[in-house]
């Protein structure tokens, strides 16, 4: 018996596992939708399909009219969005999604101008005289999606298939609780969907097109029988079973065929449209209106006016929950979706988009937060509930593992994630979650390997290339030098020069030009700069010199000088001391110190002679002292071996004759001091020793200085002794 002939006799087949949860579909579904109105500003998510966003066309700024494109698709499995109002672009930027990660991702921000003026539109009287293609490029620039939930590009299920599709099926059924848009479109609306229907079956041509309602709707059911006049379209009431709003267990029970595991309903030859895309595919088709509002389903115990609205795409959950009355209680849930398959928002500025079928507010009351998950019991409850006869207790372990072969081997993917295995679980135990994530990370894995796949081929690409053009350069340099053989051998052979001979008799040429003495010239010319060289070092070296070696032989003279003055002054001390009849050995003394000063002084001459010249300042400096204190020490003797027979003469006057002797050694000891400065400065020292400006000026002040003041002490001595001399010649 054929498919059509099952149907007509309202045979029926079931499918796996399944459950009834409450339905709790009014009050929402009792009154007629509404219409929610249109918020100050308008958030329009760039991706709202399963598939990629599509290529901007405007910017921010920009204003815009009702039902223009904003983005441009640039392959099939992109979707356009388009502007639900005319307005101006205020923003491009990052908003919270509509989707369970809760992230933020990219948003045209629309603040309506209340115009609501509508793009120039091109309606289509006859659908009928138009092929498939044009059909579904008129329903891809619409921006229509599923609009199920899924959220899969309309017009890529309707593209043609190899095989021919054996029967269109349109899910009318709504399986999940509290959800009732659906319904009531069914309810008000029955003509537009029907003649959408029929444009489906234009461009797809099935054998069969059955719509399915579940038999909880009798008002749609009523609604739609009454509405279609078409024998092609067969209505058909369905037991109501959740999920079997679910694409391939609808297949099943009308059909009792399943999709092949990894496989696609058009690889059995099924294709399964929701009523809403069936409405959607009218008004684009018929009335060039894209996708720019849907009926959303307001429920749950928390509104005060539950119900379903006509929405604007891209409206702030927000607003709907202000617009509806909600009352909230603390920790509030908003879910999007029904409470099988939904998601909790995560903030409600996120916004309506096209696969948004139900906003649902409960009170802790009506529907719980899920418990404190416990362990596994291994009830086999999951696997008795599940709609795709999988094995969810091996896919919680495996999950949790994360082994991801084995989630692969036990069909995974297969999962519709409808939530009947976690309702009917004793632990609580959040199944769909752990599902949801290893479907992701499974992916992420798959996108990596992807990724390393095709980089692994462009390099193996480019490595064929570089070696296929360096054989090909090998080539052609091969081929330049035989074509350069052959014309040098023909040149040769014509009883011309060979130019390789010529270079080389050239070369050999220009060696033998240079001389034996241009070589030895040259040779001896880089001696001698050799020698410069070394001699140049030699010099730097020995102005090198540390400065510290200076500054040390003034220190010497200095303590010399010292020492000498001390000695001086102890020797004065003793020939005052000392009595007449000692006055030989003092005698002797003094001759032998003048000898030693005297031979002294000979011995700093010879050695500043013998200096180097840039040490000769330091030591005419030496010597000089040296010879101010034999000089001293002679004097000193003269006047002890005076002073030796005049017993008589006071000690003050040897005292005072002794101070003008040292004042004047002093004195001349500074102006030598003072003389040989500027002499030295005429020696000009290495670089790196070389005092500032303002240090020379400095020390030749100081020496001034001292000098004025050896002599205003050498006089002011004399003036001491003085008058002493009339007193010695009284006395004698």
């Amino acid at each position: 018996m054929s498919l059509l002939q099952d149907l007509n006799a309202g045979k029926l087949h079931g499918f796996h596992g399944g459950i009834h949860p409450p339905e709790r579909k009014a009050p929402a579904n009792q009154g007629p939708i509404g219409d929610a109105g249109l918020p100050d500003e308008l958030v329009l998510q760039l991706r709202q399909h399963i598939g990629q966003p599509a290529r901007l066309k405007v910017k921010a700024g920009e204003r815009v009219l009702k039902g223009q494109p904003l983005t441009e698709p640039l392959n099939p499995m992109m979707i356009p969005v388009h502007a639900p109002t005319s307005g101006i672009i205020i923003a491009i930027e990052d908003r919270p999604l509509c989707h369970p990660s809760g992230l933020d991702g990219p948003c045209l921000v629309l603040r309506p101008d209340g115009e609501d003026q509508w793009r120039p539109r091109f309606p289509i009287a006859d659908y009928q005289a138009l092929n498939a293609d044009v059909l579904l490029e008129r329903i891809h620039a619409a921006g229509i999606t599923g609009l199920g939930g899924a959220g899969f590009p309309a017009h890529v299920k309707l593209m043609p298939r190899r095989k021919a599709i054996e029967a269109l099926i349109i899910n009318g059924v709504e399986c999940e609780p509290y959800i009732s848009a659906d319904d009531r479109l069914m309810r008000e609306h029955p003509a537009e969907i029907l003649e959408g229907i029929a444009i489906l079956r234009h461009i797809v041509q099935p054998r069969v097109t059955v719509l399915a309602v579940e038999d909880n709707k009798p008002e749609a059911l009523a609604a739609l029988r009454a509405a279609n006049s078409d024998d092609q379209i067969l209505i058909v009431a369905v037991p109501t079973k959740y999920p079997s709003g679910g694409e391939k267990q609808l297949i099943e029970i009308l059909t009792g065929r399943q999709v092949p595991h990894n496989g696609l309903p058009a690889d059995i030859g099924m294709v399964v449209q929701n009523v809403g895309t069936a409405f959607a595919v009218k008004r684009a088709v018929l009335d060039d209106e894209p996708l720019i509002r849907r009926v959303v389903t307001l429920a749950g115990d928390a509104f005060a006016e539950p119900g379903n609205a006509w929405v604007h795409i891209g409206t702030p959950v927000r607003y709907l929950l202000k617009r509806y009355g909600l009352a909230p209680e603390p920790e509030q849930r908003i879910i999007m979706g029904g409470p099988m398959m939904g998601f909790t928002l995560h903030s409600a500025s996120a916004p309506i988009i096209k696969g948004s079928n139900c906003v649902l507010a409960p009170t802790r009351a009506e529907l719980p937060p899920p418990g404190e998950e416990l362990a596994c019991i291994r009830c086999s409850q999951c696997a008795d509930a599940c709609p795709a006869s999988l094995l969810p207790q091996q896919l919680y372990w495996f999950a949790r593992a994360q082994e991801h072969d084995k989630l692969n081997s036990h069909n995974l993917f297969d999962c519709i994630e409808c939530g009947a295995c976690a309702y009917v679980c004793p632990s609580q135990i959040p199944l769909v979650q752990y599902y949801r994530v290893a479907k992701a990370d499974i992916r992420q894995a798959q996108r990596e390997a992807e990724l390393a796949e095709r980089a692994k081929h462009r390099f193996e690409a480019r490595q064929a290339r570089l070696e296929r053009e360096k054989a090909e350069r090998q080539v052609r340099q091969e081929k330049a030098a035989a074509e350069r053989k052959a014309r040098m051998a023909e040149q040769v052979a014509a009883g011309g020069e060979d130019p390789v001979a010529a270079a080389l008799a050239r070369v050999k040429a220009r060696q033998q030009e240079q001389s034996p003495d241009d070589m030895a010239a040259a040779r001896a010319a880089r001696k001698e700069e050799a020698r410069r060289n070394r001699e140049l070092k030699a010099q730097q070296e020995a102005q090198a010199a540390p400065a510290a070696e200076k500054s040390g032989d003034d220190k010497q003279a200095a303590v010399a000088a010292a020492i000498a003055r001390a000695k001086a002054r102890k020797a004065e001390q003793q020939a005052d001391a000392a009595p007449a009849a000692e006055k030989s050995d003092d005698d002797k003394q003094a001759a032998v110190a003048a000898a030693i000063a005297r031979a002294k002084a000979r011995k700093a001459e010879q050695q500043a002679g013998a200096a180097p010249a840039e040490e000769k300042s330091d030591d005419d400096k030496k010597a000089a002292v040296a010879a101010a204190i034999a000089r001293a020490k002679a004097r000193k003797a003269e006047q002890q071996g005076e002073a030796a027979p005049a017993a008589e003469k006071s000690d003050g006057d040897k005292k005072a004759a002794v101070a003008a002797a040292i004042a004047r050694a002093k004195a001349r000891k500074a102006e030598q001091q003072g003389e040989a400065a500027p002499a030295g400065a005429d020696v000009a020292p290495p670089a790196a020793e070389q005092p500032a400006e303002t240090q020379d000026a400095d020390a030749a002040k100081k020496a001034a200085i001292k000098a004025a003041v050896e002599r205003a002490k050498a006089r002011r001595a004399q003036q001491q002794a003085t008058p002493s001399q009339p007193d010695r010649e009284d006395e004698s």
